[in-house]
């Protein structure tokens, strides 16, 4: 059976709408307006257009941030990918970690960046569940029912960052994340670019993607071990294949990806602008092939 984690109360959460600003240069954000609570936030999540993708201005929403995390195992590079079901949408995909970014760090969304990934991937050992540490940074240990090692730990570091710049006020992002507008939420997306190491001693892990679930308007956090919602997508130079994997005690075991769906993260970016609400999985290997080969070309 599912074991229930944690429960909040959704009227805790607290995020401002941002009025951001794009040029060819780079993209400048600041909080706009007053304090939204969780419900306020979805209902201004609402389609938006703009003339110019890569020059504009526009009022948005809020602030959401994801990591795209590579984990190596065996020697092989993958990213991980988790399951979610978007009520708000009425889909299901695949998607990289991600969440909302409180008011209180808007200025500083790496710390929801991790904490992100605390929350939702969890690494289980044989000898007991992994806490993890970005540099000199304990991530939490969010879920008390767990038990964490005290004496092993999983680590983060950044990736290479984005080449256009993102500023918060007169504050810019020294992590460079890749950025995007998503006008049919009419948000502001950052992507953190992250790697995950294992400790040496990580004896037989498994993966699990923890979400929550909004019921009787509490948020809880489940963990279903027949459905682990965490994918580990393999990459060749750098590049992701066709494959899908779980990992459990240490094994790979092939995923299927008929019918798969990604989040908008991956369809394709205009400048600054993400139009579409997701992308086939199908289809993103195709353009993937088709970028691949004009890059071939080019390099001839």
């Amino acid at each position: 059976m599912p074991r229930q984690l944690a429960r909040k109360d959704p009227s805790t959460f607290k995020t401002l709408p941002l009025y951001v600003e794009a040029t060819a240069e780079g993209l400048y954000y600041r909080s706009q307006g007053l304090p939204l609570n969780f419900v306020q936030m979805q209902e201004r999540r609402r389609p938006i257009s703009v003339a110019d993708s890569r020059h504009f201005a526009a009022e948005l929403a809020n602030l959401g941030v994801s990591v795209r995390l590579t984990l190596n195992w065996q020697g092989r590079d993958y990213w991980l990918l988790v399951r979610q079901r978007r009520p708000d949408r009425g889909d299901v995909v695949l998607k990289l970690i991600s969440g909302y970014v409180p008011a209180h760090e808007l200025n500083l969304p790496l710390l929801t960046a991790i904490q992100e990934v605390a929350e939702e991937c969890l690494i289980e050992t044989a000898d007991g569940w992994l806490g993890g540490r970005f540099g000199d940074t304990w991530l939490p240990t969010p879920y008390q029912p767990l038990r964490y090692r005290e004496t092993c730990h999983f680590r983060l570091s950044p990736l290479s960052g984005a080449a256009r710049p993102v500023q918060c006020g007169n504050l810019m992002l020294i992590e460079r994340p890749l950025a995007y507008v998503h006008l049919p939420t009419a948000s502001l997306q950052l992507v953190y670019d992250m790697r995950l190491d294992l400790p040496k001693d990580c004896r037989l892990p498994s993966l699990f993607h923890v979400d929550e679930c909004l019921e009787d308007g509490q948020l809880i956090a489940r963990l279903e071990r027949r459905r682990p919602d965490l994918y580990l997508l393999p990459l060749r130079q750098g590049h992701p294949t066709g494959e899908l994997f779980t990992l459990r005690q240490g094994e790979l075991q092939p995923a299927s990806c008929r019918g798969l769906w990604l989040s908008e993260s991956f369809a394709e970016q205009d400048g600054w602008l993400v139009r579409d609400e997701r992308i086939r999985w199908k289809d993103w290997l195709a353009r993937l092939a088709q970028e691949e080969q004009e890059t071939g070309r080019l390099a001839g």
